[in-house]
This record gives C-alpha cells, sequence and structure tokens, in this order.
C-alpha cells in the first residue's frame, strides 16, 4: 500500500553478493528477490528471539551474548554454531 517495497534490502547489492559466489552463472530477479526476503525474515526472526534474552537481562540493547543465547537455545539456529 502507497508505493511500499516488498524488499527492504537492496535487490542490486544482493544481486552482487550472489554474484560473487563462483559457483553463480546465473541469477533471476525473482531468485534475488527471494533470497533478499529470505534474508530480512532470518535476521527479523534472530533479532527477536536475541531481544528476549535481553529482556530476560533488563536490557534494552541487543549484546553479543544474547544472540549468542538465542543460537544455543533455537535448534533452528544450530548452523550457526
Amino acid at each position: 500500500p502507497g508505493g511500499a517495497r516488498l524488499a527492504r534490502l537492496p535487490l542490486a547489492r544482493v544481486k552482487a553478493l550472489v554474484k560473487a559466489d563462483p559457483d553463480v552463472t546465473l541469477a533471476s530477479q525473482e531468485a534475488v528477490f527471494v533470497l533478499a526476503r529470505a534474508t530480512e525474515l532470518f535476521v527479523e526472526t534472530i533479532a527477536k528471539d536475541a531481544y528476549m534474552y535481553a529482556q530476560q537481562g533488563k536490557r534494552k540493547t541487543l549484546q553479543r551474548k544474547d544472540l549468542d543465547n538465542a543460537i544455543e537455545a533455537i535448534d533452528e539456529f544450530a548452523f550457526l554454531e
């Protein structure tokens, strides 16, 4: 609504990162958009989970230890260890 962008990450930057991979020869605009959107959702999810740990510590600012706690506690983030 009102010209709101569907992806908040700059698609040109995402495309440049995709093309930096030597294994990628071609990336469609749709693929770049999906990667950008998936990245946004991932960052949003991990930030929300880490913020819960910051709140438990009675803080409003995320710290590295909050991200580490979220990664350790949530199985979906195990690949980040």
